[in-house]
C-alpha cells in the first residue's frame, strides 16, 4: 500500500461510504461545541489548566484552543483541508489527555479526549473522503 499523500488519498475515496462522513462531521461537530464550551466557561478551564500555569500562556493557551476547535471543527465538518486542521487539534487533545494524569483524575473527560483523539488520529491518514471539499477541489482540476 502506498502510503504518501497521495496514496491514502486513493485509497481512502476507494474504501469511503456515507456513515465515514457523518462521523467526520460529528467530530467536526463535537469540536465546534468544545471550542464555544471554552468560550462560555472560561473559569472553569482556568482550573483546568492550573496545575500546568507555570508551563505556558494561560490567555495564548486559551485563545488558541477555542480558534483551533471552532474553525478547524467548520473545516472537518466540510471536509475542506481535513488533515491540516487536525493537526492543528492535535496539540490540544495530546494535553487534554494529558491533563488527567497530572491535575485531577475525570474519567468521562479522559474517555472523551481520547475517543476524540483516536477519531482525529484515523482521520488524520484517512482525510475527508470522497464526499468532502478537498475531493470536490481536487476533481475540479
Amino acid at each position: 500500500m502506498d502510503t504518501s499523500v497521495k496514496g491514502l488519498n486513493k485509497w481512502a475515496n476507494a474504501h469511503t461510504n456515507y456513515g465515514l462522513d457523518i462521523l467526520r462531521v460529528a467530530l467536526g461537530a463535537f469540536l465546534i461545541y468544545k471550542g464555544a464550551s471554552f468560550i462560555t466557561n472560561s473559569r472553569q478551564f482556568e482550573d483546568l489548566i492550573s496545575p500546568l500555569s507555570n508551563f505556558m500562556g494561560g490567555m495564548l493557551t486559551f485563545h488558541y484552543i477555542a480558534a483551533a476547535h471552532i474553525m478547524g471543527g467548520v473545516m472537518i465538518i466540510f471536509g475542506l483541508l481535513t488533515r491540516w486542521a487536525i493537526i492543528a487539534q492535535l496539540p490540544i487533545l495530546f494535553g487534554a489527555v494529558l491533563v488527567n494524569f497530572i491535575g485531577d483524575f475525570n474519567a468521562s473527560n479522559l474517555l472523551f479526549s481520547g475517543l476524540t483523539l483516536a477519531l482525529s488520529l484515523f482521520f488524520l491518514f484517512y482525510g475527508g473522503g470522497k464526499h468532502s471539499a478537498d475531493y470536490y477541489f481536487k476533481m475540479e482540476k
